[in-house]
Formats: C-alpha cells, structure tokens, sequence
C-alpha cells in the first residue's frame, strides 16, 4: 500500500500524463524524471539546477528539454515560477497557499503561510478592478544564516 507521499507524487504525475495525452503528447521517461525531481525539490530550484540533477540519472537529457518540459508544466497549473530580485527564474510544484522569503545573499527562498493575509478582505479599488485569482507575497531580506556570517568578519 502507497503511503501518503507515494499517493500525491502518483496523483500528481497521473494529472500530467492527462495533460500530455490532451495536448497529444507523449508522458516520456524525461518528462517525468524533471518532474519527479521538481516535485521531490524543495529549494526552488532553477532550470540549470533541475538539468543537473537530471541529467545524473539521464545523461543524454538536453537543457531544451528541461525548459519545454517546466513550459508544460506551468501551462497545466503544475508548477510556479518565482523570479528573484536579481533576476533568477525559480520553480516550485507547492500547490497550497504560501508566500516565500528571499535571501538576497544566498538566494534561499523559503516557504511561509499567512492564514489573515489570505483571507483578509480586498481593498474596494481592488474589487473594481476584476476577479483576483491569487495572492502572493515575497518578503526579501537578508536571512539569518547570513547575517551570522556578517558578524563573524
């Protein structure tokens, strides 16, 4: 018996392989090792990061297949990108309402819920402006890891 984890990876890569088969493509062993590695991430990795670690395990993958691959994703809802003050593109597979904290130093982005900040009543001019479909905040500083390694020089 699948135990919880097993059960969402296997659901999710299920609703994938719907996808593909809806847009008339194939569910191929790349496409499914980038995803496994996205889904099982949980650094927000960059598409050069997901090529690397892919490429351990198919080392004919090519860096075009990893960029078609993440397009489909996030054509499906599958995953999100987050771009970074400086410019970095990152991914992430997290379904669930959250937020991210950026390091500008090290560019650690990590996870955070805001239960008020999501259900708190919209401005009326937002309300006028049309259907808000998400919320989403990211917070960028300085995070402690690094402001520790600041005090020591």
């Amino acid at each position: 018996m699948l135990d919880q984890d097993e059960q969402s990876l296997h659901s999710r890569f299920t609703d994938f392989e719907k996808f593909c088969r809806k847009k008339g493509l194939k569910m191929t062993h790349q496409r499914l090792e980038i995803y496994r590695e996205l889904l099982t991430s949980k650094d927000h990795p960059t598409v050069e990061a997901l090529f690397l670690r892919v490429r351990k395990r198919i080392p004919t993958i090519s860096l075009d297949t990893v960029y078609r691959t993440l397009a489909l994703l996030e054509e499906a809802g599958m995953t999100n990108r987050i771009q970074t003050s400086e410019g970095l593109t990152r991914f992430e597979s997290d379904y669930g309402a959250h937020h991210h904290l950026i390091c500008k130093k090290c560019q650690t982005i990590e996870d955070f819920t805001w239960k008020s900040f999501d259900t708190m009543l919209l401005p009326p001019e937002l309300e006028a402006w049309g259907a808000i479909q998400t919320r989403n905040i990211v917070a960028e500083g300085i995070c402690t890891a690094c402001l520790k390694k600041e005090k020591k020089h």
